[in-house]
C-alpha cells in the first residue's frame, strides 16, 4: 500500500473511525458467509484482513473459539479492536497486529481461515488472492467480500466513478474464474443485500459528512474526499442493481 499523506489519515480517522463497520456488511452476512465453510478444527487459526474497528473480527469470536489475528494498518481500527477485545474477555484469543496487507510476513500454510470483508482491493484482489492462498493450510478456506459488476453495460456515470476509484472491478463470473486460476476452489458465492451498504455504513457517514465540511472547507484535499463519498452514495441509490459486494467462500485444495 502505497504511503498515505498525514492529513490525509487525519481526515480518514474522522470519517471512518466512528462508524460501526469500514464498509458494507452486517453480522447476518458475516454469519452466512461462516455458515458456508467446511468443517474447521477444534480451536482454528483465522486472519482478519483490513480488520477496520473489528465488527467481524467479534462476530467470527462468537462464531468460534478460534484464535483470531485481527490485521490493519491503522492505529484507530486496532485500538477500537483492542478496546473491544478487553470489554468481551477476548484477550487470550483475539489479536491485533500493524501491517500493510501487501507486506504481510506470515509463515506460508499458518491459518485454517482468512477472511477478509471489503478490504482485498486495496492489494489487487488477483494478488490478494494468491497471498491468501498461500497463508492458508491445505484444506483452509478463504472467505472474502469484492466488488462486483451484477450487468453488463453499467451506465454512464457509474462506469466512470468505479474506473476512477477501482478500475480492477469484474463481474461475478468473472471474479469466479479469477478465484479458480488462483488454485481455490469455489464452494460458493451470494450478494450482500442493499441494507448492508447503509444500516452500519452510508447513513451513519452521511451524518458525519457535514461536520467535516465545515471544519475543513478550507482543505481542497478533505472537501474532495467528502465529495466522493456524497457522489458514491448517490450513484449506489441509483444503480444498486448494477454492482455491489459479492461474499467468496472458497477452498484451498488439500
Amino acid at each position: 500500500m502505497d504511503e498515505i499523506p498525514q492529513f490525509v489519515q487525519q481526515v480518514m480517522e474522522e470519517l471512518y473511525a466512528p462508524l460501526p463497520r469500514q464498509g458494507p456488511g452486517s453480522p447476518a452476512s458475516t454469519r452466512k458467509a461462516f455458515s458456508m465453510l467446511g468443517p474447521l478444527p477444534e480451536q482454528p487459526l483465522i486472519l482478519d484482513i483490513g480488520c477496520g474497528v473489528g465488527a467481524q473480527t467479534m462476530e467470527l469470536a462468537g462464531l468460534t473459539t478460534a484464535h483470531i489475528i485481527a490485521l490493519d494498518v491503522f492505529d484507530w481500527a486496532l485500538d477500537a479492536v483492542s478496546e473491544k477485545v478487553v470489554a468481551r474477555s477476548l484477550t487470550g484469543r483475539v489479536h491485533t497486529t500493524k501491517q500493510s496487507m501487501d507486506a504481510m510476513d506470515f509463515r506460508e500454510e499458518t491459518f485454517d481461515v482468512v477472511w477478509s470483508e471489503g478490504a482485498l482491493y486495496i492489494m489487487g484482489f488477483e494478488n490478494a488472492l494468491r497471498a491468501c492462498r498461500r497463508f492458508l493450510k491445505p484444506g483452509g478456506f478463504l472467505a472474502a467480500s469484492e466488488l462486483c459488476w451484477f450487468r453488463d453495460e453499467p451506465p454512464a456515470e457509474l462506469l466512470s466513478f468505479w474506473r476512477h476509484a477501482y478500475p480492477d472491478i469484474r463481474s461475478v463470473a468473472e471474479t469466479s474464474q479469477l478465484i479458480a486460476d488462483c488454485g481455490l476452489e469455489l464452494l460458493g458465492h451470494f450478494t450482500l443485500p442493499v441494507r448492508d451498504w447503509w444500516d452500519d455504513y452510508y447513513t451513519p457517514m452521511s451524518r458525519l459528512l457535514p461536520r467535516l465540511r465545515e471544519k475543513y472547507a478550507d482543505s481542497p484535499v478533505a472537501v474532495a474526499m467528502c465529495d466522493e463519498c456524497v457522489t458514491e452514495m448517490s450513484l449506489h441509490q441509483k444503480y444498486s442493481r448494477w454492482y455491489g459486494y459479492e461474499f467468496f467462500v472458497c477452498q484451498r485444495p488439500a
